[in-house]
């Protein structure tokens, strides 16, 4: 896929491999080392680091998610974020897209502090730094899953939830094999794509639900515009084809011949007492009832509104947790004091 079949496809895939890219570009020329860059020049790019992001600066559970740490780590994710985007951000949308890379981002960061408080606080750890879009893309992957286990199309094509599985699974293991990975941050940003694409998992089955009823109730109106039932009450005309049968019996007894004394009757008498005979329906007292067709259904708004009501819940959620850390982190430096 070329540049400009990528931008047109997935313009917010573009846009954030072009700052990834961009800002390491910017790292290296202002003299940071492309392959080993410093604990200082990472901090001052924006990286997630504990004493920092939970007190005064929080706006790096974000900045972080932009920034790598070396070419290899800027080439991995580079390649993961091209892989998974170009597939989700048209499936779910640029807006929910972005929206889930970035509470991903933030969730794994959030997770990352809380263990690395946790450990702190059992004098098993230390402060560290995390940097790099896996939790985003973490997110993105476990939303894509959710997806193929719920067989959400994207231009007509079903994901392969084995294949993702494979996928997933390996960048889980390598994680916990190769030291220096941020375990916490893949697992955070999965989790928290997981909730997001659950919801509007849920809310494309409503709404396809509703799509499958109406395309059923529109194809019976175009092979069957309209229906009809049709009412007849018969009257009793024993009477009056009576009083005609005597009528035309005696026409045939005063036209026979003296050598045939039976009744006969000529081709137009016939006719015309079948005639008779067979409108014994009153065609006045005929109804004809229209049945209109089902009307079209709609989706309730409120399973469009669903994921972004998740990911409402989802932010608050984490600004509640970044207090929570925060606090604790506060108390504890009082009580040193």
């Amino acid at each position: 896929m070329t540049i400009q079949q990528l931008l047109k496809t997935a313009p917010v895939t573009t846009l954030l491999l072009a700052s990834f890219i961009g800002l390491f570009i910017m790292q290296v020329l202002t003299g940071v080392d492309a392959n080993n860059p410093s604990t200082e020049s990472l901090l001052n790019w924006g990286a997630n680091a504990l004493p920092y992001t939970m007190q005064e600066q929080p706006w790096r559970l974000v900045s972080s998610a932009f920034l790598h740490i070396g070419l290899m780590h800027l080439l991995f994710n580079g390649f993961a974020m091209y892989f998974f985007g170009q597939i989700a951000e048209p499936m779910f949308g640029s807006a929910k897209f972005l929206a889930l890379f970035l509470l991903a981002a933030i969730g794994g960061n959030l997770l990352n502090s809380y263990i690395t408080w946790q450990d702190i606080i059992a004098g098993t750890g230390q402060p560290g730094l995390s940097a790099g879009a896996s939790g985003g893309i973490m997110g993105i992957g476990a939303a894509l899953l959710i997806a193929a286990l719920f067989k959400i199309s994207v231009n007509g094509m079903v994901l392969n939830f084995k294949s993702l599985i494979f996928i997933m699974g390996i960048n889980l293991v390598y994680g916990f094999a190769v030291p220096g990975i941020d375990n916490a941050g893949h697992i955070g940003g999965a989790i928290t794509g997981l909730v997001i694409a659950l919801a509007f998992a849920i809310g494309y089955r409503q709404r396809l639900a509703v799509a499958l009823q109406n395309a059923a109730i529109q194809q019976q109106r175009h092979i069957n515009p309209y229906q009809t039932s049709y009412q007849y009450h018969t009257q009793d005309n024993t009477s009056y084809n009576s009083q005609y049968n005597d009528q035309l019996d005696n026409q045939g007894h005063y036209d026979a011949e003296p050598n045939d004394q039976s009744p006969h009757l000529d081709a137009n008498s016939i006719d015309e007492k079948v005639a008779y005979d067979d409108y014994d329906v009153n065609t006045s007292d005929m109804h004809h009832t229209a049945i209109e067709p089902k009307a079209l259904k709609k989706a309730s708004f409120i399973w469009q509104l669903l994921p972004w009501m998740a990911m409402l819940l989802i932010s608050i959620g984490f600004v509640w947790w970044w207090q929570d850390i925060h606090q604790q982190i506060l108390q504890v430096l009082k009580a040193i004091e």
